[in-house]
């Protein structure tokens, strides 16, 4: 894979960041190989399904733990974005948004 994966950390995941502190990059870069989803992401970043509240890909909400997502209008990367499916396939240039359960809220 030429084009590297973005995964961007929000919330108590920027721990998994190369430098963690608030006024850096939140963003880990990595190579994946070919047939490499966003479970395969998550776990070459070292992050467990079950630390993620939502995951954003391309910017569409992929997946959530929200009930109320589907109503807050937001574009979606999936039907149904409370299947915590993380086996679909990334291509070269993803961006994943990546928000831990202390940024649960989507809205104020």
């Amino acid at each position: 894979m030429d084009t590297p994966v973005e995964i961007h950390l929000y919330g108590k995941l920027r721990k998994y960041a190369p430098d963690p502190r608030a006024d850096r990059e939140n963003v880990v870069r990595i190579e994946l190989q070919a047939g490499d989803t966003v479970r395969t992401a998550l776990a070459h970043a070292g992050i467990t399904e079950d630390e993620v509240c939502h995951i954003f890909l391309n910017g569409a909400l992929f997946s959530t733990h929200n009930s109320m997502a589907p109503w807050l209008g937001y574009r979606q990367a999936q039907a149904n974005v409370h299947r915590r499916e993380a086996d679909v396939v990334l291509k070269p240039g993803d961006r994943l948004g990546i928000f831990g359960h202390d940024m649960a809220a989507l809205v104020v």
